[in-house]
């Protein structure tokens, strides 16, 4: 067989790779993927559950096991606890409320596209929470978390948070949102 998994004697949740090129195996780059696909997985599993009992805490009001399960995560770059960590920023969920580390970890994760975090920092610049007010990024961000496929949980709040923002706002504010939000582009992290 050309690869073994075994058990990493440092770190037991993860596996080591050994591959054996030996001879050119007519199925060998398949299974060298199969082998990198397992070890891919098991290191997402961590992270996945470790997310998962963030969100548990979470809902528990045990906000310092969910932050304490959270900002690893949040400062690799996941998403999710990136906006829950913005989440418990602003709205002082186990920590004082700091609206500009809200602003920074909505940002991250908006940045990803996660829908929420555009949502709350669309909210952040139309009430100048932590930011300059600032209507036109505001209809961005809901714009942007609007555009989501209709089974999204944030859709039908964010069109409403925009179209909301939108009637006290001029045409060439809308224009100008509206261009900056086709000119947005996702970054992974």
């Amino acid at each position: 067989m050309p690869f073994t998994l075994r058990p990493s004697r440092r770190f037991p949740v993860l596996c080591a790779v050994t591959y054996n090129a030996g001879p050119l195996q007519r199925h060998g780059s398949v299974r060298f993927a199969l082998a990198l696909l397992l070890v891919i997985i098991a290191l997402a599993v961590p992270t996945w559950a470790d997310y998962e009992a963030g969100l548990n805490a979470y809902r528990r009001a045990d906000y310092a096991t969910a932050l304490r399960e959270w900002r690893p995560l949040a400062e690799q770059g996941h998403a999710g606890a990136q906006y829950y960590l913005g989440l418990c920023y602003d709205f002082r969920k186990g920590v004082p409320q700091d609206f500009a580390m809200a602003r920074q970890w909505y940002e991250k994760a908006a940045a990803q596209g996660h829908a929420g975090a555009q949502n709350n920092l669309g909210g952040l610049y139309e009430f100048g929470h932590g930011v300059t007010q600032d209507d036109v990024l505001a209809y961005m961000w809901y714009h942007l978390a609007a555009a989501r496929p209709a089974d999204d949980e944030w859709r039908d709040l964010a069109a409403e948070n925009r179209d909301e923002i939108a009637d006290h706002m001029t045409s060439s504010q809308i224009i100008e949102a509206k261009k900056r939000a086709r000119d947005w582009k996702p970054q992974s992290q």
